[in-house]
């Protein structure tokens, strides 16, 4: 947003996770991002005052002085990510009373579900009647807001992107990948498959470990990059394997994950029930010209993979979808995909994402020089 506008924004930061190190239960890693994550931008860290912090419940985000340092700053809009946190509805109300314009941005979907509880439903509609804009992540996104009776007046696509700029197949990082294999010990003419992530039921890393046994596709490897509490029963089903044809890799930092995504011929992202709201990780593979498989309950499956095209779809439903969806992408020219994939991730960048923020703030009736 920095470098792509002429914004006047601050960034607050509502808990240090990824800044410091702090534990994630579903990797079983403690870890900070290796990356720079504050370069660039104004930001402040308010204060989290939650016995135990995190994104994973109610009240783990309770932020008591996130209000005086708003005041302090002024804002002429605030943009909120998110709704479910002690520190959002507060926000929400507090903006209400000060008349600030609020936008929101969540990636929220119906994949997998036909509809809302009547409960929800109506909770959600008294929720969003308190924002100006919603910026919507992709396609499904955009369809849940559509089915909550959000207007189009007040939809504006800002897609999920990642750092294009950190995903650039360099000489350098090529060659990361072949040392990469060959500490594998899988050759050239070898195809890998790659999953990265954490090794947990939702995203189905024992489904796809049984598909490929199941396969059985010659000369071919499967890797598994992450941890979790799936590993140890991954590794006992791995045990009848062929040897050389499934691997594990520890868990990767940020600087780690592109020579991991460049080592493989296919990026596989299985995830079945609501866990996917998008799958970043997709974005990330596709920068590095990588074909991707997902199932049909992944969030960003409509906006970024085209069956044939950029990769392969398959039902979560279907038993033997996952087992079929690797058999068509080991059979293709993946070569032939590469242009498709480039074109297609090109219209996912920050770029358009800062676009569609603009254009929300241009409908709220701020100029360009405002405060959000």
């Amino acid at each position: 947003m920095a470098q792509n506008s002429k914004l006047n924004f601050m960034v607050f930061y509502l808990w240090n996770a990824g800044v410091t190190a702090s534990h994630d239960q579903q990797f079983n890693t403690t870890f900070a991002w290796d990356v720079d994550l504050l370069a660039g931008y104004a930001y402040e860290f308010v204060p989290n005052t939650a016995v135990r912090p995190g994104t994973d419940r109610f009240g783990g985000l309770k932020n008591p002085t996130l209000h005086r340092q708003l005041n302090a700053w002024r804002p002429e809009a605030i943009l909120l990510f998110g709704y479910n946190y002690h520190t959002h509805v507060h926000l929400v109300f507090w903006s209400r009373f000060k008349r600030i314009p609020l936008l929101f941005r969540g990636d929220s979907h119906l994949l997998g579900r036909t509809k809302l509880s009547l409960a929800k439903k109506l909770s959600l509609h008294l929720l969003f009647r308190q924002f100006k804009a919603f910026l919507c992540t992709g396609v499904a996104n955009r369809a849940y807001f559509q089915n909550l009776g959000i207007p189009e007046s007040k939809l504006f696509m800002a897609p999920h992107s990642v750092n294009a700029a950190h995903f650039v197949p360099t000489s350098d990082l090529c060659a990361q990948a072949k040392d990469l294999r060959q500490s594998l010990g899988v050759d050239p003419e070898t195809r890998v498959i790659l999953f990265a992530g954490k090794f947990v039921p939702a995203k189905q890393p024992a489904e796809l470990l049984q598909a490929f046994l199941d396969l059985k596709p010659d000369r071919t490897a499967l890797v598994f990059v992450g941890d979790g509490e799936e590993k140890t029963r991954l590794q006992r089903m791995a045990a009848s394997a062929p040897s050389g044809t499934v691997h594990f890799l520890p868990f990767a930092n940020q600087s780690e994950m592109p020579a991991r995504y460049l080592m493989a011929d296919i990026f596989v992202l299985p995830s079945r029930g609501l866990y996917e709201t998008w799958g970043l990780a997709v974005n990330e593979a596709m920068h590095m010209g990588v074909p991707c498989i997902v199932s049909d309950r992944v969030g960003c499956q409509q906006d970024l993979v085209t069956e044939g095209e950029t990769g392969w779809t398959f039902a979560v439903n279907d038993p033997i979808g996952l087992h079929n969806a690797l058999e068509r992408g080991l059979a293709a020219d993946r070569a032939a995909l590469k242009p498709h994939i480039a074109r297609r991730i090109g219209q996912y960048t920050y770029k358009q994402t800062t676009e569609g923020l603009l254009a929300a703030l241009a409908a709220t009736r701020l100029g360009s020089h405002s405060n959000p």
